[in-house]
């Protein structure tokens, strides 16, 4: 098998750090190990050093002793590890695939409302979905007058950062929202007539939120969990979940998210303590063609979509639910679970799916349309 380069764009903090192996939760060396398996030498770049015009690009490469800037011809195919809110980044993106550059994962954050609105579109994924609508005043209020748990999340926002949950509690509502101490603490403030705080409702104004109904979660020592299920696209182009892990949100919390202080488990250990034993088996096969359908359909909307982290929550009854997607999926939940192996699927896959667009550079599976992100949400309010 020849060796190709393959590019995988970084964004600069994490590119800075390779020639220390400083890349936070990023695996250079699954990579190396990963693409050598499939005949690959990768070259870790960012968008800026890269010359539309001359077709070449300087990134590190490494040499078997240590990485070193190399400059070299531009890789036909990049997977795309980097996120990029500033448009001009965008439109290079754009020129690069008109190009014919073949990138893979081309945007890494879609809008929650985008996703949502995507898969609601889809009659045989509808009933999966939470119900949502953008965080407008009118649509708040419908909301609340429809379901007694909400949650109010950023359109933009990761990790779980500016989360807020609305609850009817004792009958008043309540709003729980984090506290400034960054040591995952939450607070709580009474709605006077059913209002939000001004400050809520100033940052509903100047941040574009998603309200979505909070699906009552199966929950471990009272705790709520929910499901990461890595589904990616492989050697024969074809998606297929890689692994799914359990995440159990920190005592007293309402969020699962590892950066909010959510724990980590092998599903299957977790779910037999959750839900009755026999079922375990069913519900994770559901949850898992669950995330490949969802995966399979956003794949056929979205440009060359190939690596996504599922977030799927569980009733007690096991009926899975979509909460979100992520594009750039952090992975390292695997190697924290002890799941060692999957861990390492998580980069072989995509260094598969590279020698596969680099084999068949005619027969890409899958939208090759360049993403349309202002299309109008319609939002979802199920009727009574």
């Amino acid at each position: 098998m020849k060796q190709d380069y393959v590019g995988i764009l970084l964004n600069s903090g994490m590119f800075r750090g390779i020639p220390q192996r400083k890349t936070g939760q990023e695996s250079i060396s699954n990579y190396e190990e990963a693409a050598r398996k499939y005949g690959l030498i990768p070259c870790f770049l960012r968008l800026g050093d890269i010359d539309l015009f001359r077709g070449t690009c300087s990134g590190y490469v490494s040499n078997g002793k240590e990485y070193v800037i190399t400059n070299l011809p531009l890789p036909p195919v990049i997977h795309n590890r980097a996120l990029y809110p500033e448009p001009a980044a965008h439109q290079q993106i754009r020129n690069l695939i008109s190009r014919g550059i073949m990138i893979f994962n081309v945007n890494n954050r879609y809008g929650k409302d985008v996703i949502h609105r995507l898969l609601w579109n889809a009659s045989h994924l509808r009933g999966y979905l939470p119900a949502a609508a953008p965080a407008k005043p009118a649509a708040l209020h419908t909301m609340m007058s429809r379901y007694s748990d909400l949650i109010l999340k950023p359109i933009r926002g990761s990790v779980g950062h500016g989360i807020m949950r609305l609850r009817y509690d004792n009958q008043s509502w309540e709003l729980i929202y984090a506290s400034k101490s960054g040591k995952n603490e939450w607070r709580t403030a009474k709605l006077q007539q059913g209002e939000l705080p001004l400050w809520t409702r100033r940052l509903l104004q100047s941040t574009p939120y998603l309200v979505q109904e909070r699906i009552p979660l199966a929950e471990y020592d009272s705790r709520p969990i929910d499901l990461r299920v890595t589904v990616q696209r492989g050697e024969f182009g074809d998606w297929a979940v890689t692994g799914l892990f359990a995440k159990v949100a920190l005592k007293g919390s309402f969020l699962c998210n590892i950066a909010k202080g959510g724990e980590v488990f092998p599903a299957a250990e977790l779910l037999v303590h959750v839900l009755p034993p026999r079922s375990v088996s069913a519900a994770l096969a559901h949850v898992e063609a669950l995330a490949l359908a969802i995966s399979r359909y956003l794949g056929t909307q979205l440009p060359l979509l190939a690596d996504l982290g599922l977030d799927i929550g569980l009733t007690m009854s096991g009926h899975p639910y979509f909460i979100e997607c992520n594009g750039r999926d952090q992975r390292y939940g695997f190697r924290k679970s002890g799941l060692t192996e999957i861990w390492k699927n998580t980069y072989r896959q995509p260094m598969s799916f590279a020698r596969y667009l680099l084999d068949h550079p005619n027969g890409l599976p899958g939208a090759q349309k360049l993403p349309q992100e202002n299309v109008s949400f319609r939002s979802n309010l199920k009727s009574n």
